[in-house]
């Protein structure tokens, strides 16, 4: 029986319509009345696909039932029953339940193919087995249903069914895939353009790859030895020399010009096994094929040019790149090189290209003077054979008993006075044919050993020899002179080329420039100096090689350029014929210099007026976004102060609720404003730490307006990102800010996070206008608002600074098109190194036990924990139990206006105050009046704040909380890592600042007794004395590193702790940057301990800075 034919439709993705050709081409087999039956088709739901399945028949199918559900296969017993003439076969690469006939689709297909049954069916390029790998680092999707290549190989006909990236997004989009509520997330994952275009680019090189196959297969069995210019194959003949690297990067740019080119590297060796090739060379030149996409070939060949033309033809190339032969000008006698040989039998249809090379002429430089052109050596031969060779041709002639006759001595003689002319020149040569002249007349001539010549005959042989050997040696070395003068012409064309291009171009840089110079004349060292006038000292505008002259006495070449510069070369002296070109390389560095120095003060002009249009762009952005809140503010502000009116108490409200809003409003304009500089100024220093995107997100989106709707979709299972959070978390807050300003009302903006291999993306997507294509990349310039129409507040600063502290931590931020309509901002983070794993340092399952038998360091008896330490009583108040006392508040701050603000809120709640403006007054105060807490600015004029938090330190523990407008991660650790207890950037609300106070002075309350601490919240009971917690009536169980790690954040309850400072007190000294630890050991107390893990009440975490519990 013969076996059925396979045809497969092959797609890039799931949706460009293969199932769909597949249904088309049954009905066009149908009427054309062929038996076509459905095996299996999966529709997914789609209607047109539905109503090609209209008037097919469909085979029933078989059912199973795996773990309580039940599925339904092809049933291949009921098609081979059947026995129609072309079944059609859904997703060749599915995997069968288990149960079935088979465990794969593919070898239900194998079955019926072998029972003779035609089978058409589908298959998606990322489903093929050798693509595995390549298909997950693109999607970072596993493919779990995969079939072997060779059985699509093996298939008749493979029609690939192409969609570009953009017409399937438009069709997922308009819901002709999938259903609505799956788009989005399609959308925004699998189904990316980038992931898109490259299965396009893989499916279409696979398919290209099996035409070449069948090409091949095609040529080889009509016998077709001619060349098909189907697809570009370029051949690099390699020897294993140096020069190989040259040709195959030149190979490559060739290739690069056309797509679909390959490169093929060969290099063809004796089959005596011996080689002059190096094994190293050869290594690193397979690398580099390999390294450019090309694949490197080893043939076995005695005749070489035979061997790689025959390779050539075989693989169907058309182009061979060679290199230009090393070998003597004399070796040419022998017979034409391999170059020449290849490309006089390639043939019209293969082109051949010699390629030069540093092997071929390396320092050979400009053809040197006449007089200088022979070698001392060369011309001691000439003289040698034209002086010494007659007189040996002479020994020689007389020791045979007949010679040849005085004709054929006359010639022998003329001979060796060629040879003289081709070493020597004229001179030897013309010395040669005197000598010769006597001695034919004095040994060849009758009488012999005379000078006189007795026959006439003989006088005019003589005379014309003499004659013939002058007029060959004169036109030998006339031959010799224009040979050279023709050499030298061309290089100096070639130089002056170069130049004449460069000034068209322009593209030169005078560094370039003068290691040419140095090059072509084979010097040691170039300079081009410079003065401003006569009496002026040289300088160097450019040099290249080692010690160059400082001045052009101290050259040993100085050509003057203009009336103040020189080229000054050092090495050798120059003959005068190389002046002329040298000129022209003078000349040519001086335009090149003042080209430089033009393109200089272009970017600097361009980058002022840069920093112009920013001004204009900032003074008109001011003019009203500034205005604007100030004027709500002042208006605000001077209704209060109307004596005229009594406002309500909601109309007072109001007005405060105006200053308020005007205040944060400005806030965030001078916040972008500020970050703006320090982007443009490069003092943007990320502090990057691994923590949780779902703990930055939710704290970007709390500056956003109370009516802000945003879907958050960020899961917990995702790796650890890489990032300042600080940074992040103000990237992220202006993103989100610009999506909700152009969303339309009651929509909400979608905040999404995946995977996307060693990188974690985030998706703000909104359904707003769009912004064109063309003005995607413009609107991350700064001072730039869609459409240039002033929408809300703000001076377009926001996606800038976005854009730049993204990539300031090593991530990217773009735009996209969103489906349907819309913007979607992509930002890419990196994944942290590692995820610390669930034990940590500890080992797992380690059983719970008192903090005494743990490692690491246990503070002394004398050095009580900070929260349980008593405060220093004062001698001029009363004791606090008694509650007689007001709390003393220290302000320490620079700005009057803040102090004053401080003064009036903190005694209009009975705080006793104190205030100092630099750092020393403020350590005096603290030392005299003992503070219970201490409000401290950083930016004081005598010394840094973290110096007086130090300070403080070293004799008290009042509690520190620290006002500042240093905002950036490394700075708010820097001052907690000091000792601070609380840090608060201003601007700052009076609400937040003073509840943080309050918290300060009740953590500062003393304890009841040393290690009798007891903790009651609402979820769960600590009891540090007993070393017990208890949560809803049971025992919780904790290993020592959780517990010890709960004493401290509970022995600091409402204060922030440190990272490093949790680090130390529980891991050990050695453990200060391993905040891996932290984020695995905090999230399981939160399972163990918070009602809500996901959403915890009692222990926080400030990103990028520690960890606080609240009760």
């Amino acid at each position: 029986m013969a076996r059925g034919k396979l045809r497969i439709y092959l797609g890039s993705a799931p949706g460009v319509g293969k199932t769909y050709a597949m249904l088309a081409e049954a009905h066009r087999r149908l009427e054309r009345g062929t038996d076509v039956v459905v095996g299996y088709v999966e529709h997914h739901a789609r209607p047109r696909t539905e109503v090609l399945l209209t008037g097919l028949e469909e085979l029933p199918r078989a059912h199973h039932t795996h773990r309580d559900a039940a599925f339904t296969e092809m049933d291949v017993d009921a098609v081979l029953r059947r026995a129609p003439a072309v079944v059609l076969v859904d997703e060749l690469a599915h995997t069968n339940v288990p149960g079935a006939r088979n465990a794969k689709r593919w070898q239900d297909v194998e079955e019926l193919l072998a029972a003779g049954i035609d089978v058409v069916s589908t298959v998606n390029i990322q489903h093929l087995e050798s693509l595995g790998d390549v298909v997950e680092s693109i999607t970072g999707v596993t493919q779990r249903e995969t079939v072997p290549d060779e059985v699509v190989r093996r298939a008749d006909q493979i029609e690939l069914v192409d969609m570009s990236p953009q017409a399937l997004r438009r069709r997922l989009a308009h819901g002709n895939v999938y259903a609505p509520d799956k788009v989005d997330a399609a959308l925004a994952n699998y189904f990316r353009p980038g992931n898109l275009t490259a299965l396009r680019e893989l499916a279409l090189l696979w398919t290209a790859d099996r035409v070449d196959e069948y090409l091949q297969q095609y040529r080889g069995e009509h016998n077709i030895e001619s060349t098909w210019q189907a697809r570009e194959r370029i051949v690099v003949g390699i020897t294993g020399g140096p020069e190989g690297r040259t040709l195959i990067r030149r190979a490559a740019r060739m290739a690069a010009k056309g797509s679909g080119s390959e490169i093929l590297a060969v290099y063809i060796a004796r089959s005596d096994g011996l080689t002059a090739a190096s094994p190293k060379e050869l290594a690193v030149q397979r690398t580099l094929v390999e390294d450019l996409g090309g694949t490197f070939h080893h043939v076995i060949g005695d005749d070489i040019p035979a061997a790689l033309l025959d390779f050539a033809k075989g693989v169907n190339a058309t182009q061979i790149v060679l290199g230009s032969s090393r070998r003597r000008s004399w070796q040419y006698a022998l017979g034409p090189g391999v170059g020449m040989t290849v490309a006089r039998e390639s043939g019209p249809d293969l082109d051949v290209h010699i390629v030069t090379h540093e092997a071929a002429a390396k320092g050979r430089g400009l053809p040197v003077a006449r007089g200088a052109r022979l070698g001392r050596s060369r011309i001691l031969t000439g003289w040698l054979v034209g002086v010494g060779g007659p007189v040996l041709l002479a020994l020689v002639l007389r020791s045979l008993d007949e010679g040849p006759g005085l004709a054929n001595d006359v010639l022998l003689f003329l001979f060796l006075t060629v040879g003289a002319a081709l070493l020597g020149g004229l001179v030897p040569a013309l010395a040669s044919a005197a000598v010769g002249s006597l001695l034919l007349n004095f040994w060849f001539t009758p009488p012999t050993h005379t000078f006189t010549i007795s026959d006439p005959s003989n006088i005019v042989a003589i005379v014309i020899f003499f004659s013939v050997a002058v007029a060959v040696a004169s036109v030998v070395d006339l031959a010799a002179r224009r040979t050279h003068q023709a050499a030298r012409l061309r290089a100096e064309s070639e130089i002056l080329s170069f130049l004449a291009g460069d000034v068209l171009r322009g593209e030169t840089t005078l560094d370039a420039l003068l290691d040419r110079v140095r090059e072509t004349f084979a010097m040691h060292s170039v300079a081009l100096l410079e003065r401003e006038g006569d009496r002026e000292p040289w300088t160097p505008a450019g040099s290249v090689g080692p010690q160059p002259a400082a001045r052009p006495e101290d050259a040993d070449v100085d050509m003057p350029v203009g009336d103040h510069m020189a080229l000054a070369l050092s090495g050798r002296v120059l003959p005068a014929a190389d002046r002329r070109v040298l000129a022209a390389f003078a000349a040519q560095s001086a335009v090149v210099l003042d080209r430089e120095r033009l393109q200089r003060q272009a970017r600097q002009a361009r980058a002022l007026a840069e920093g112009n249009r920013i001004r204009t762009a900032l003074l008109a952005a001011v003019s009203h976004d500034l205005r604007t809140p100030l004027a709500a503010i002042k208006a605000a502000v001077t209704s209060l102060r109307a004596e005229d009116v009594a406002w309500s108490e909601e109309d007072r409200d109001a007005l405060q609720e105006a200053i308020e809003n005007g205040a944060d409003r400005l806030d965030h304009l001078v916040g972008n404003l500020l970050d703006m500089s320090r982007l443009q100024t490069g003092t943007v220093t990320p502090l990057i730490r691994e923590i949780d995107l779902d703990e930055v997100v939710p704290m970007a989106l709390g500056g956003l307006p109370p009516d802000a709707l945003v879907d958050l979709d960020v899961p917990e299972t995702l790796p650890m990102v890489a990032v300042d959070a600080g940074l992040l978390e103000r990237a992220v807050g202006n993103v989100v800010e610009n999506a909700v300003k152009y969303s339309p009302s009651r929509t909400p903006v979608l905040v999404a996070a995946s995977t996307l291999g060693d990188r974690v993306e985030l998706r703000v997507v909104d359904r707003g206008p769009g912004v064109p294509d063309e003005a995607k990349d413009r609107i991350f310039e700064p001072f730039q608002r869609h459409g240039d129409a002033p929408r809300g507040s703000g001076v377009g600063l926001g996606l800038a600074v976005a854009r730049g502290f993204t990539e300031a931590l090593g991530g990217t931020l773009s735009a996209e098109d969103t489906p349907g309509g819309g913007l979607t901002m992509v930002l890419t983070l990196p994944v942290a190194r590692r995820r610390p794993k669930e034990d940590g340092p500890e080992t797992a399952g380690e059983g719970f036990g008192p903090p005494e038998d743990r490692p690491g360091p246990v503070p002394p008896e004398d050095d009580p924990p900070r929260a349980a330490r008593p405060r220093p009583s004062s001698p001029d108040r009363p004791d606090r139990k008694g509650g007689s006392f007001m709390t003393r508040v220290l302000v320490v701050d620079d700005e009057p206006q803040i102090v004053r603000a401080l003064v009036i809120n903190l005694r209009a709640r009975h705080y006793e105050v104190d205030a100092a403006a630099d750092g020393a007054a403020a350590l005096q105060l603290a030392a005299a009046r003992h503070p219970d807490v201490v409000v401290l600015d950083l930016g004081l004029p005598d010394m840094d704040g973290v110096e007086v938090i130090r300070g403080l330190r070293g004799w008290t523990r009042v509690p520190i909380l620290v006002l500042s407008a240093r905002h950036s991660s490394d700075e708010k650790v820097e001052a907690l890592d000091a000792g601070a207890d609380d840090y608060v950037t201003k601007p700052f609300g009076m609400d937040e600042l003073l509840a943080r106070l309050r918290a300060a002075v009740r953590r500062a309350e003393p304890a009841g007794g040393e290690g009798e601490i007891v903790v009651e919240t609402e979820n769960f009971h600590v009891d540090l004395a007993a070393k017990k917690v208890r949560r809803e009536g049971r025992d919780i169980r904790l290993t020592p590193t959780e517990w010890h790690l709960l004493e401290v954040l509970v022995r600091n309850a409402g204060r922030l702790v440190g990272q490093k400072q949790l680090l130390q007190e529980v891991w050990g000294p050695s453990y200060g940057t391993e905040t891996n630890y932290l984020r695995v050991y905090m999230a399981q107390l939160r399972r163990k301990l918070e009602k809500d893990p996901a959403h915890p009440r009692h222990f926080l975490t400030e990103p990028g800075m520690g960890y606080r519990f609240e009760k």
